[in-house]
């Protein structure tokens, strides 16, 4: 911990006059955790960490194992800006949970993700990635319960009957307030939903801006009245959220981006291709992590007949600016070569991003090791043809698949690391057996009158 560092944030709180400090962290699910102490309290927990049961914790710890500490990241600190002058000024770390030995506490999504980077690292990458968050705003009921009724009814990149732009806005100035930078933001294909994007950065910073922005956002919805939610597939016949993440790896000496090479007729090195094709080979095996949810397979819906598709790719393809392709490799201009970057479009924002992008990461880095030799780009758009003609795999078509999926494939079961994998996958599995005894309003709705 640098004594600058530690300094220059003391100052600063001083500065705020805060009152309160939440120390943030993630569960296996990527629940957002607090722990919140007076600020008297701050420089104590700087010198000896912050002590917590971690057997409440979902998937953290047995009770005969269940004592951990929270060591802030200093780097993390901000303000909750979201607060009026009225209210206690409360400041934010973003912290790493340790074991009582002093060692990082293996069932950390934290620390999960800063393993596999080291291990990228080992070989000379950095991996840089930029979110494309998605989300809905909904009304409330008259009880103040949420109730899926969209805020609007303006469609793509609509003006004016995009009724949400100022709210679009306040939550941009938020997250510039935690010093988050915002890309660009937009009114998204259904009604009532909308996208902000992050900007391009190291993966672990972009993960926390990730956690960050989803109770920033909630917060500013709820002071205009509404809910946000990142929800996967919150209304039937509508388009889905999806959580695209462009990606891709530098060169740790000299920052370079390797996926770039201006003699492919794609923009895309060797080392870009192999990860591309790494992506392809785990794609079944990473789906539970990147889209957890039983209702995200209600969005990764394969087109055919009378069923439509809402955009989301299920194939296991990759095409230049086909965005049915489940990679995407966006055009970069030769002015621009640290732009080279590749767009997996299946994750959603319910996933935790620490796991998403660990997986992610393992299954590209599997690519370049291993040399893996990228197929034919799919250029046609796969929403409107029959790609089984053509011999295509598909994501998994449910949880339960999906978790089988997972089951087979040991290099994402490595970059989960033993203690996150076993407690994922149980705490899925009991998930997707409580949906299974779960009796519908479809279901009433069809067969209670006739049977």
């Amino acid at each position: 911990m640098s004594n600058d560092l530690r300094a220059e944030v003391l100052n600063k709180i001083a500065q705020q006059k805060i009152e309160f400090i939440n120390l943030q962290f993630t569960d296996i699910l990527g629940m957002v955790k607090n722990v919140t102490i007076p600020v008297d309290n701050l420089e104590d927990v700087l010198d000896h960490g912050a002590w917590f049961d971690g057997s409440a914790i979902e998937g953290f710890a047995r009770i005969v194992e269940s004592d951990m500490y929270l060591v802030p990241d200093l780097t993390t600190y901000a303000q909750l800006p979201w607060y009026t002058s009225d209210e206690v000024a409360t400041g934010r770390f973003i912290c790493d949970i340790y074991t009582p030995d002093g060692n990082p506490f293996a069932g950390d999504p934290r620390h999960v993700l800063s393993n596999v980077m080291r291990q990228a690292a080992e070989l000379g990458y950095n991996y840089q990635v930029g979110p494309e968050l998605e989300f809905f705003l909904f009304k409330l009921n008259a009880d103040g319960r949420v109730a899926p009724i969209p805020h609007d009814h303006a469609g793509y990149f609509d003006v004016s009957t995009d009724h949400a732009a100022h709210v679009r806005h306040h939550m941009t100035q938020a997250l510039h307030g935690f010093g988050i930078e915002v890309e660009s933001m937009h009114h998204e294909v259904a009604v009532g939903q909308h996208e902000i994007d992050l900007r391009y950065g190291q993966a672990i910073r972009a993960a926390d801006h990730i956690v960050t922005a989803r109770i920033t956002m909630k917060a500013i919805a709820q002071r205009h009245g509404l809910y946000a939610t990142f929800m996967p597939k919150p209304i039937g016949g509508l388009n889905g959220s999806g959580m695209h993440v462009h990606q891709n790896l530098t060169d740790l000496l000299t920052d370079r981006n390797v996926f770039y090479d201006p003699t492919d007729s794609y923009g895309l090195s060797k080392i870009g291709r192999q990860f591309i094709a790494g992506l392809l080979a785990h794609a079944r095996g990473m789906t539970a992590i990147l889209a957890p949810l039983v209702n995200s397979y209600k969005r990764l819906v394969a087109g055919y007949e009378g069923v439509k598709n809402y955009e989301a790719p299920v194939y296991l393809s990759w095409g230049h600016t086909n965005r049915s392709a489940l990679v995407r490799i966006p055009r970069t201009s030769k002015e621009r070569p640290q732009a080279a970057r590749v767009e997996l479009r299946c994750p959603d924002p319910s996933c935790n991003p620490y796991l998403a992008f660990a997986v992610m990461l393992a299954a590209g880095i599997d690519g370049v090791k291993r040399r893996l030799p990228l197929g034919e780009a799919a250029e046609e758009d796969l929403f409107r043809v029959d790609p089984r003609a053509r011999g295509m795999e598909t994501l998994p078509g449910s949880l339960a698949e999906a978790l089988e999926a997972l089951r087979q494939d040991e290099v994402i079961q490595a970059a989960l690391g033993p203690h996150i994998y076993e407690r994922f996958v149980d705490a899925k599995t009991q998930e997707w057996e409580s949906y299974l005894g779960y009796v519908s309003q479809w279901e009433l709705d069809r067969y209670l009158s006739i049977f």
